[in-house]
């Protein structure tokens, strides 16, 4: 007689799993920093396979098993979605500083120009482009939200525990990751000249993320432990 496959739990061994898989996007990016796999074949050979496992360990769990893996993901998903909305939202000003005729407050900064290099990149495109296609576009901003959403999910896989946790430590998870992405080559592929105004414009959206992402992963965790 067949034994039943193991269900995921979210244990040590369940956090970790599920950690390694949402942490294989931000790796498709540095992978490709560092010369290891270019990032068009990181994401068809490793991003897409992990992300459909992460998908598929929550469905089982949902089906079989106690949903604590499946309701961390669901959670970590959406809250990443969101503090991602907010990090862009908290951005606009500088992105838009000369076309709002506010450069006078705020100081112009292309936040967003690294999106379509993302998109070009997965494309297997030059990085450098007068002009991206719209596919690239749309490509590197699907993989920014990516990026946003499995950030939310690494988090919930490192604190275990929602409820039982500050949501603060979700700003100490996102001030980390920025000073953590400044010490890698990502200024210097993007042209990205890492002066003081930029340290303290990203690292206060990055404070921003830090807030929403830990203050919706309580909420979404309370609506969810109201309805259990």
């Amino acid at each position: 007689m067949t034994r039943p496959a193991p269900i995921p739990t979210w244990n040590l061994a369940g956090r970790t799993l599920v950690f390694i898989l949402a942490a294989a996007s931000i790796a498709c990016l540095l992978a490709d920093f560092y010369r290891v796999c270019p990032m068009r074949a990181f994401a068809i050979w490793i991003l897409t396979p992990a992300t459909l496992l992460l998908i598929a360990l929550a469905a089982v769990d949902r089906a079989r098993g106690d949903q604590r893996l499946y309701r961390a993901v669901l959670i970590g998903a959406l809250a990443g979605f969101l503090a991602a909305v907010a990090y862009d939202v908290f951005r606009l000003p500088f992105v838009f500083a000369r076309a709002w005729h506010i450069d006078a407050l705020v100081p112009p900064l292309n936040l967003f120009k690294v999106f379509p290099r993302f998109g070009a990149m997965l494309l297997g495109q030059p990085i450098e482009q007068p002009d991206y296609s719209l596919a690239a576009q749309l490509l590197g901003w699907t993989y920014h939200f990516s990026n946003g959403i499995t950030f939310g999910v690494m988090y919930l896989a490192l604190i275990g525990d929602q409820r039982r946790r500050s949501w603060l430590w979700a700003v100490v998870f996102a001030t980390g990751l920025e000073l953590a992405m400044l010490a890698t080559p990502y200024p210097r592929i993007f042209g990205i000249h890492v002066t003081p105004t930029f340290i303290a414009a990203t690292l206060s959206a990055h404070l921003i993320f830090g807030v929403a992402l830990g203050l919706a992963v309580r909420q979404l965790a309370n609506r969810n432990s109201a309805r259990t």
